[in-house]
């Protein structure tokens, strides 16, 4: 069995698509990521003596050995994210009027997000969020996640469903305004750390996945309002699950890849043909990729 550093195809394969950036890439995926606390917003929490991430706002890096703690109303103060993560929920950009979809939710930290840029300073919610997770242990840790950082009573707009996300443009046509697609992904920086599932690794496996992929961007598409925006997202650093992915939407659908003007200004962004990506050799978190998807009125 081949050592998790020596899959002769896994190298081939990044090689052609890095050059001389692979080994870069590669040994910075092996490193421990950079996370952040983000300040939970539902809760009078105080930002205590944490530096600040200088590209996101309520957002500090995650000092070793920090253990989380709950506020005077018991909810947890931060939430522990890579701050890549954070970027992808953030360019969704929902209003609080806005019927929205959190495809693939789990563990909940984009969930969040998304919660706060509804409701946080907002009169009233007068729109919905679908928080959806079809695995039922990950559907069971986004429940609590929610009740860990949400008021009870200033959740009443979010419902956790258990669906596949293929159904959501069959069963709920030009239903949703904002669509948040995460989807499952190869997760190189994971594969890494697990020796069997990354000597079963081929080409094979990334194009798979990539036909699954497409089918939950394309039920998106379906169940996205005119006018309404979809950010699709992977983990992986694999272009046939990313830009290959929009690109076969764009083919069959003529999307409006947008390129909103705040993410110009994070310097570690770079840009794609359809997207965006992070890298960890650059960064120092990720990877993560994402694109800003638009269908027309």
């Amino acid at each position: 069995m081949n050592s998790p550093l020596t899959n002769p195809l896994f190298e081939k394969y990044f090689e052609k698509v890095y050059g001389g950036r692979w080994n870069l890439i590669k040994e910075s995926l092996t490193r421990h990521e950079k996370q952040v606390l983000r300040l939970n917003r539902f809760v009078s929490a105080e930002e205590k003596d944490l530096q600040k991430c200088e590209f996101l706002d309520n957002c500090f890096w995650k000092p070793v050995g920090y253990s989380l703690q709950k506020s005077g109303e018991g909810l947890y103060d931060f939430y522990v994210m890579d701050p890549a993560s954070v970027v992808v929920a953030l360019a969704l950009e929902p209003k609080s009027s806005d019927d929205v979809l959190d495809m693939c939710a789990a563990p909940g930290g984009k969930t969040l997000i998304l919660a706060e840029q509804m409701s946080v300073g907002a009169e009233e919610v007068l729109g919905t969020l679908v928080s959806n997770e079809m695995s039922e242990s990950r559907r069971d840790r986004l429940m609590r996640v929610l009740h860990e950082y949400i008021p009870k009573d200033q959740r009443m707009f979010i419902s956790v469903k258990g669906l596949d996300g293929n159904q959501y443009g069959l069963r709920n046509p030009e239903t949703y305004d904002r669509i948040l697609a995460d989807v499952p992904c190869s997760g190189e920086r994971h594969l890494l750390e697990n020796s069997k599932e990354f000597a079963l690794w081929s080409e094979k496996r990334t194009k798979n996945l990539a036909v699954r992929q497409y089918s939950l961007l394309s039920s998106a598409w379906l169940a996205l309002k005119p006018g309404g925006r979809i950010v699709y997202s992977t983990c992986s650093i694999s272009p046939e699950e990313n830009d290959a992915v929009v690109a076969k939407l764009i083919k069959k659908r003529d999307p409006i890849i947008l390129r909103p003007d705040w993410l110009t200004q994070i310097d570690f962004l770079e840009q794609t043909s359809h997207g965006y990506q992070i890298l960890p050799d650059r960064s120092g978190f990720g990877p993560m990729y994402f694109s800003v998807i638009e269908k027309s009125i």
